[in-house]
């Protein structure tokens, strides 16, 4: 099938193209220069010119501290901008596939949340994207909302990067303890995203994160002692490290849906991404 990806430049964009070529589907991807989903005509135009038989939308704002003092500009990419693909892809009659995050929810829970839970973002980006959800579901029928966390892989900026970075660099590096999720390889979200995006028939929230659960500290242990890399990890809380925005604190993705997509293990993505990094470097 033809499949076209938003934000095609970034972390998941590029892992979801990669996968559907290598199923053998017709993939376009296009980056924020060459899309700008913030201009409905543009998008309109660009999805009747493409006709593919899935959109996938993983464009996105992503700077979760900044959204905090712009939240006008996350909301017009992350609600609005998501707006106009549900539309212009409701237009075409072709199925959405759209990415949100574990965000949406206050972290005051002590078990998994699954799709049916309350939503109450406690800062502007997960407000933002939630905005998002509220007008994908408004404007199309045939769409898949995934919500997946803790996203790390190849081309952008997430946590085991930063933590190979600096345990290299130094001899301790602290890190929180009090958040708790999933963390997500890119490549083991985008397999699930290109399955969604084949099956018509599946229609709302999805849950889609690695398997298990874990700390950041425990996150950071695990990915040093897997590179190799001889550094202490002290444990920190939230409140001794400042930051802008307020994460919550807990965000395990679980799922309640029987047709939802299961991750492997968030180690067994760890592996494979610094695996991965070794064939890239080397």
């Amino acid at each position: 099938m033809r499949l076209l990806v938003t934000g095609g430049a970034g972390m998941l964009g590029q892992a979801v193209a990669a996968v559907a070529t290598r199923l053998g589907h017709d993939v376009i991807a296009l980056s924020r220069a060459e899309l700008d989903i913030t201009d409905f005509d543009h998008v309109r135009r660009v999805v009747t010119a493409a006709e593919p038989r899935a959109v996938v939308n993983c464009a996105a704002w992503t700077d979760v501290d900044g959204a905090e003092t712009a939240e006008a500009t996350a909301m017009a990419v992350n609600a609005t901008g998501a707006g106009h693909v549900a539309r212009a892809a409701a237009v075409s009659g072709v199925r959405l596939v759209h990415m949100s995050t574990d965000y949406v929810f206050d972290g005051h829970k002590r078990s998994p949340w699954v799709e049916s839970d309350p939503v109450a973002p406690v800062g502007a980006y997960g407000r933002s994207k939630l905005a998002g959800e509220h007008e994908v579901a408004a404007a199309s029928q045939d769409y898949a909302i995934v919500r997946t966390a803790w996203l790390f892989g190849a081309g952008g900026r997430n946590f085991v990067d930063t933590i190979l970075v600096l345990g290299r660099e130094r001899d301790e590096v602290d890190v929180v303890t009090d958040q708790i999720g999933s963390p997500t390889w890119s490549a083991h979200l985008a397999e699930a995203v290109v399955e969604i995006a084949e099956r018509r028939r599946d229609v709302g929230v999805f849950h889609a994160a690695g398997g298990g659960a874990c700390s950041w500290y425990e996150l950071a242990v695990e990915v040093l002692h897997r590179a190799g890399v001889r550094c202490r990890v002290l444990p920190t809380t939230s409140e001794r490290i400042s930051r802008m925005a307020l994460r919550p604190a807990y965000s395990v993705l679980g799922t309640e849906r029987d047709e939802a997509p299961v991750l492997p293990a968030w180690q067994d993505g760890v592996a494979g991404y610094l695996a991965e990094k070794a064939v890239m470097a080397g």
